[in-house]
């Protein structure tokens, strides 16, 4: 019998919007290559070809506690270390019961091979631990606690950040003391806020609990998210809109997706670059360096924290190309000012066999429109377009301007918009 607490867990926010590639079936993996990459859009933004001139992730670990991540995959080929089945399921942690993990995965440490994704972070590796969301806790019997479970583990393995794409609306205790006994570990946790302003806008958990690092979306031109969640909660801003990632389980196709899914792994990725590029930090340092460095706009007043974006929006070469951010104090954690674990990240056993056991401000900056459907999914098959110019110019640690737009009046806008991704309880973030 599962916690009645437990029937609210689900995927925060990638659905379908667009099919980028026909099945990969008979179809060139060049071909494949150039229509998944070049919807890439946030790598050129990032400057991720300058960046990965120094740093690419190598000896750095992230677990991606999710629908389970299948290492058979081209771009994952190699990439994938030994995990944990938390739900307690039919399959194992590398059965792929949506192709959600796998899609995070590939944001994270994609290689780009055979049509797939070039993650952010190509040379960092992954731990998959495997958990239910909604339609799986409500189709079968699931392990009630395999989040915390799977978050315990995670702190006990050899990875060094946890990328936790789906959330809950609903606190547990258990939960959170998971979630500080992972930051105590010295590990950095990246939760998606969640894709329901428009609806509810209730915080989501892990996100929301203080240890763990709440991932905002922003969109193409550097404006948050219509649908990313706000609240005092938020941390940092990735981009999450028109993100490539699988269309579903059969792991053939990619679509452009939209949500704080998109952006947890990317800022995981973020994360992984900094922290391979200064082994001897601390994950603490790694993450005040991430939030010192990380884009806002001109109307953006100094020494306040957006409801909307965080610290603002993570752009590592900021870091990585010019030095920017101030790592501080090695065991104070920059979210809650407390003392914490004091690990370090990369070391020699980083690429071995992985190991699994059991003043806030709230002015929003503009968010662009966008036609939904009641569900929230575009009504639109075509794939959104737009310049990148203005987002490449800012994301990559150059000038801020025009990254976070009308900063006064966007809470009209956020206020306005369309709907979520995602209706299922447990949602992918």
């Amino acid at each position: 019998m599962i916690e009645s607490g437990r029937l609210r867990r689900a995927l925060l926010g990638t659905t379908a919007i667009a099919v980028l590639t026909t099945s990969l079936v008979g179809v060139a993996p060049t071909a494949m290559a150039a229509d998944a990459r070049s919807q890439q859009w946030y790598l050129d933004a990032m400057k991720a070809e300058e960046i990965w001139k120094k740093t690419t992730g190598k000896g750095i670990t992230v677990a991606v506690i999710d629908t389970g991540v299948d290492p058979d995959t081209p771009s994952l080929k190699g990439k994938v270390l030994k995990g944990w089945d938390a739900s307690d399921t039919k399959g194992d942690e590398t059965d792929d019961y949506t192709g959600h993990g796998t899609s995070m995965a590939e944001l994270i440490v994609g290689s780009g091979a055979g049509g797939g994704l070039r993650g952010l972070a190509p040379d960092a590796k992954v731990i998959p631990y495997r958990v239910a969301d909604t339609e799986r806790q409500n189709g079968q019997a699931v392990n009630a606690f395999d989040l915390e479970e799977a978050i315990r583990a995670a702190a006990d393995s050899e990875a060094q950040i946890i990328n936790v794409s789906m959330g809950s609306e609903y606190y547990g205790e258990k939960e959170r003391e998971a979630v500080k006994y992972a930051q105590q570990k010295g590990k950095l946790l990246f939760a998606g806020a969640g894709n329901e302003a428009l609806k509810n806008n209730k915080e989501r958990y892990p996100a929301s609990y203080p240890e763990a690092v709440a991932v905002a979306a922003s969109d193409r031109d550097g404006s948050v998210a219509k649908y990313s969640q706000h609240g005092d909660f938020v941390d940092i801003a990735a981009p999450g809109t028109d993100i490539p990632g699988y269309c579903d389980k059969s792991l053939t196709k990619y679509c452009l997706s939209e949500g704080t899914s998109n952006s947890s792994a990317i800022a995981s990725a973020s994360a992984a670059l900094i922290w391979s590029m200064h082994p001897d930090w601390t994950g603490n340092q790694v993450l005040r360096v991430m939030l010192d460095s990380a884009a806002r706009g001109d109307g953006w007043e100094p020494g306040t924290v957006s409801d909307f974006l965080g610290h603002g929006i993570v752009r590592p070469n900021a870091h990585v190309s010019r030095g920017e951010g101030n790592p501080g104090d090695a065991n104070i954690s920059p979210l809650t000012k407390k003392p914490t674990g004091g690990a370090t990240g990369a070391t020699p056993s980083a690429t071995a066999s992985g190991t699994a056991t059991p003043g806030t401000s709230t002015t929003a900056p503009s968010a662009t429109a966008s036609t939904q459907a009641p569900d929230g999914e575009q009504t639109s098959g075509a794939p959104v377009a737009g310049s990148t110019e203005s987002a490449a110019a800012d994301a990559d640690g150059g000038s801020s301007t025009g990254l976070v737009i009308g900063i006064a009046a966007a809470a009209v806008v956020v206020l306005a918009g369309a709907g979520f991704v995602l209706a299922r309880r447990r949602r992918s973030a």
